[in-house]
């Protein structure tokens, strides 16, 4: 039996051999177009969710793809507790994601603001920061985008439980 148990066990172990380890794959990416819908029920996950739109614009302007971000289409509808993070009148205690967002904008991304969310809040479109458009609603929005072929992507924000070390 425990011959067996051994012969598997060596099975497996050539089976896992670094000959099938994993490939590198380049996803033919072209005109990458995608609408990211803010909604979150803190206003420091715009911090997080920012890193989505890193993440997704980063490896497409890295070799082998080398795109410039003009040839991206990329649309932020913001309508959760983080519509405070682009009211000029709390700029010093979001400096950091107002910084990140100025710097996306100049790059071609555009936000927009639910106009519903922002009256909710006592809001103008004066309010808000000059790369804000104010929208009519952010629903109504969103299915704009995406009848006209935009991916939806929704960042999922999650408490950091446990350290990599920790996990592995």
């Amino acid at each position: 039996m425990l011959r067996k148990i051994g012969l598997y066990a060596v099975i497996m172990m050539l089976g896992f051999s670094s000959a099938n380890a994993g490939k590198i794959v380049n996803t033919p990416y072209t005109a990458p177009k995608a609408v990211f819908d803010f909604y979150f029920d803190d206003p420091q996950h715009i911090n997080s969710a920012l890193y989505w739109l890193r993440s997704y614009m980063n490896p497409l302007m890295e070799a082998p793809y080398d795109m410039a971000p003009e040839f991206m289409d990329l649309v932020v509808v913001i309508h959760g507790t983080e519509i405070v993070t682009v009211a000029k009148s709390n700029k010093a205690k979001y400096t950091e994601a107002v910084g990140r967002m100025s710097y996306y904008a100049s790059l071609g991304v555009k936000f927009r603001v639910c106009g519903l969310a922002a009256a909710d809040f006592g809001y103008t479109a004066a309010d808000f920061y000059d790369f804000i458009d104010v929208v009519p609603s952010a629903i109504t929005e969103l299915g704009y985008w995406q009848q006209q072929g935009y991916a939806i992507i929704t960042p999922t924000i999650l408490e950091k439980k446990y350290s990599v070390e920790e996990i592995r």
